[in-house]
């Protein structure tokens, strides 16, 4: 007879639980219906300073991109592109969101 051995116990009954669905339907009711993005628990914040046309945005956003390329890795200049990337890319995404239908 085959030796049991006790280190595979919980491998086995996490296998049973994925194969039986119950993991599954509390999975599903956290992630349903609609969530606030969140950066570091916060709710995200669109910058209304920056301008209003998705075509002035994404002039922007390629002319942000050029500064954090050319910017040496975790240099200041980079994080400061980077982080005017984020605020373009979630003006966008509100822009986006509030037309007729929702683009995105």
């Amino acid at each position: 007879m085959a030796k049991h051995d006790a280190k595979h116990d919980g491998k086995h009954d996490k296998d049973q639980k994925k194969h039986s669905g119950d993991d599954k339907a509390a999975d599903h009711k956290a992630a349903a219906g609609h969530h606030v993005a969140k950066a570091h628990g916060q709710p995200t914040k669109v910058d209304s300073s920056l301008p209003a046309t998705r075509e002035e945005l994404m002039t922007r956003h390629a002319d942000a991109r050029k500064r954090r390329n050319s910017a040496p890795l975790d240099s200041e200049a980079f994080r400061a592109a980077v982080d005017e990337l984020g605020r373009i890319e979630v003006r966008v995404a509100a822009i986006e969101r509030d037309m007729v239908p929702p683009k995105g």
